[in-house]
């Protein structure tokens, strides 16, 4: 449905509602904006900053707003349901952070509301709108790799980072929270494909010590239905004053005629300050050695915000009124994004393999 003029409401002003905020006030096409936090000097600060027309500490009375046509969910991931539910069931399209949740049962709620409504509903998942992840992508599609039989994808980040996650919620561990980015990623490049079984390791350590349940590191083997075998593997316990500013990984697919090799690690623009570097994710930590361009959302320059989540977030508002198509992630591929990261999870635990697809009551 084209629109001339939409309203959005963004629920939820921690750091990533803020960015989404912040560039939905910046759209020619967004007519309004409400925030709402429950906190309510966030909820204010964040109306104030991005010139909102209201702010509050109702996420109902937000959603249900007559000025809103769209809402935006950046809740915590615990917290995503009851927004989502109550937007669909008023006819208002959503983009949620992802993961959808934690629970197989939420998603499959979500899901039910979805087919009752008709609804739209998009998962934020931004590394697809990555430069380097659409151009790869865009090879998929030409078919320049033939059939693709394995690859592997791996994330690292240092632990300040993984703390300053774990505080906010103690279940996003770097598998759920994180890995699940790259589980999505290989599902889009291998789409029509989907996982059927895991294998998996994990080390405790760092975590452990300071009352976390997550580990250090964790390393899964991920059968496809066609046979493709792809290797996963995170870990958030890098030093503290790690150069990185968010996620450094590499991807690498290997097909039947061609190879693809991502090295998306940032080694490439390196930055040394005596001042320090202030890093986008933790508050008051700094590092005096920085991979410029390491922020997984983006980065602020020369007044506006450049990188993935800009593009997502543009690119949503832009099919709100044009109601052009985009590559943002579905529903029902952020379910088997959610089961496999649950199954790497449980086959760590069990240090059994793991059949996919999950039946949602064991989740």
């Amino acid at each position: 449905m084209k629109q001339d003029k939409i309203g959005i409401a963004v629920v939820g002003a921690g750091r990533i509602g803020t960015l989404r905020a912040r560039l939905a006030a910046k759209h020619p096409c967004v007519g309004f904006l409400a925030i709402s936090d429950r906190d309510p000097a966030k909820a204010k600060a964040l109306a104030d900053v991005a010139g909102a027309n209201l702010h509050t500490t109702s996420n109902e009375d937000i959603i249900a707003h007559p000025g809103v046509t769209a809402v935006i969910v950046s809740t915590p991931e615990q917290e995503h349901t009851r927004p989502i539910l109550q937007a669909l069931k008023l006819g208002k399209p959503v983009l949620v952070e992802k993961p959808i949740g934690f629970s197989l049962s939420e998603a499959d709620q979500i899901l039910e509301t979805l087919r009752e409504t008709k609804g739209n509903l998009r998962v934020g998942y931004s590394r697809r709108y990555k430069e380097c992840f659409l151009r790869a992508k865009e090879q998929m599609l030409q078919g320049r790799l033939g059939k693709v039989v394995g690859g592997t994808a791996r994330v690292y980040n240092s632990r300040a980072q993984a703390f300053s996650i774990l505080k906010r919620d103690p279940h996003a561990t770097p598998v759920l929270d994180v890995l699940t980015y790259y589980v999505d990623l290989m599902c889009w490049f291998l789409e029509g494909n989907r996982p059927v079984e895991v294998v998996a390791r994990g080390q405790h350590g760092i975590f452990k010590e300071a009352g976390y349940g997550a580990h250090d590191v964790t390393w899964a083997i991920v059968t496809f239905a066609d046979g493709a075998v792809v290797n996963f593997g995170v870990s958030y316990a890098l030093p503290a004053n790690y150069p990185t500013l968010g996620q450094s990984d590499r991807v690498e697919l290997l097909g039947k005629e061609g190879t693809m090799i991502i090295d998306d690690d940032h080694l490439d623009h390196l930055m040394y300050s005596e001042k320090g570097i202030p890093h986008a994710y933790v508050p008051n930590h700094s590092v005096n050695m920085a991979f410029l361009g390491s922020n997984t959302a983006g980065d602020w320059a020369v007044g506006d915000f450049w990188g993935p989540l800009g593009n997502e977030t543009r690119a949503w508002l832009d099919s709100l009124v044009t109601g052009a198509p985009t590559v943002h992630t579905t529903p029902q591929q952020a379910r088997i994004n959610l089961e496999t990261t649950i199954a790497i999870e449980r086959a760590v635990a069990t240090g059994q393999p793991v059949r996919l697809p999950l039946q949602s009551e064991h989740s």
